[in-house]
């Protein structure tokens, strides 16, 4: 999968490739076709998220509406919120 026509703001998912190759992250934005910003609220923070390939993560099935719905609606969310979201994943992955 080289494009974004299936990734959704809030999917989780997984780096393939670079030097953070098997964390984990939420997709934040659709850049374009083949670029996505993603964020872990650690190592990549929501006000510097990581431009980063579609081609080079691995994509779960798992959304989290939470984050799309607060984005859309201006809903203030910070990086410890992100870093909750993405904790039971840390631990299965």
């Amino acid at each position: 999968m080289d494009s974004t026509e299936d990734i959704l703001v809030g999917q989780v998912v997984k780096s393939r490739a670079g030097r953070d190759k098997g964390d984990i992250f939420l997709v934040l934005e659709i850049i374009d076709e083949k670029y996505v910003s993603i964020v872990d609220g650690d190592l990549r923070k929501l006000d510097k998220p990581k431009k980063k390939k579609v081609k080079h993560l691995m994509i779960y099935n798992t959304v989290l509406p939470e984050l799309k719905y607060k984005l859309d609606n201006n809903i203030k969310i910070n990086n410890a919120y992100i870093r909750k979201l993405l904790e039971p994943f840390n631990k299965n992955f």
